[in-house]
């Protein structure tokens, strides 16, 4: 005999797992959402990220480094995800005269491009999928998220 599925109703032990969990669940939700926003663009959600933080950066471009600095999420392999950003020419990459060590990366025109035809899509769903909030709720709950934000090299942090 089948085990009844359990209720969604479930008790938490405490309040802080009943809202951890709920925050993993809503961020879920939203991510797939945005995948489903980027998918006909063939794009996942750090490459996007790249291309906005290149578009921000200016002609310039910025390093490896400092684009993984400014990620939204970590990526474990920013390299191989500028390699695929380059062979679909939306970035260029060029060795600094001073230091070869260093690589640069630029958005490129096909780059801003994609990313213009995007913004009007991006920028409207935030406005469609958190529209259930007032907006006097979505600045309480910004404050509320800035306050458990956890800060850089908390226990575990390797850097």
């Amino acid at each position: 005999m089948r085990q009844p599925e359990t209720p969604l109703t479930t008790r938490y032990p405490n309040p802080q797992t009943e809202l951890f969990l709920r925050l993993l669940r809503v961020s879920d939700q939203l991510d797939r959402a945005f995948h489903q926003i980027l998918r006909p663009f063939a794009l996942t959600h750090p490459q996007y990220n790249v291309l906005r933080i290149l578009r921000g950066a200016g002609p310039s471009g910025l390093t490896c480094s400092a684009i993984g600095r400014s990620m939204i999420t970590s990526v474990p392999d920013i390299t191989r995800l500028l390699a695929r950003l380059q062979s679909r020419k939306l970035v260029q990459q060029h060795r600094d005269a001073a230091d070869r060590r260093v690589v640069w990366t630029c958005i490129t025109a096909q780059g801003l491009e994609l990313l213009q035809s995007l913004d009007p899509i991006v920028f409207e769903a935030p406005r469609r999928l958190l529209n259930s909030l007032t907006a006097e709720q979505m600045r309480e709950l910004n404050q509320l998220l800035q306050k458990i934000l956890v800060p850089a090299n908390t226990p575990g942090d390797q850097s």
